[in-house]
């Protein structure tokens, strides 16, 4: 397997990496979570570390975010951790999901592009 090989429906131009800590004491709870997490479509890895409580996930932005993520997470009760360091990271982490989402779905556009031809043809 090459380092290019991802999960089907992960392109690699819109994958990110996350590392988030998780206020837990129930790891149980965070592997269920994990569970639900890995089935989201665009999610290229997941994984937690028990013993500094973080957790590390790869998506495709385009396709999958970090409020989706938290979502999942609050349904099993488990929480990011509220310190001024990790809300400022997930503060930046959603601005880059969405500015990654804005511009796959956006057309370039541009003022030198040829007119679109027509089926009339010329004498």
């Amino acid at each position: 397997m090459s380092t290019n090989d991802h999960r089907a429906g992960v392109r690699e131009i819109n994958l990110v990496n996350r590392t988030l800590k998780l206020n837990t004491e129930r790891v149980k709870k965070v592997r269920e979570a994990i569970n639900e997490i890995d089935r989201l479509v665009g999610l290229d890895s997941v994984a937690f570390d028990s013993d500094q409580s973080l957790l590390s996930v790869a998506y495709d932005a385009s396709k999958v975010n970090l409020t989706m993520i938290e979502e999942k997470l609050g349904k099993f009760g488990v929480e990011i951790n509220s310190g001024w360091w990790t809300h400022l990271k997930e503060e930046y982490y959603k601005f880059i999901d969405q500015n990654i989402k804005d511009n796959a779905e956006h057309t370039p556009w541009s003022c030198h592009r040829s007119p679109p031809r027509t089926k009339i043809k010329r004498k």
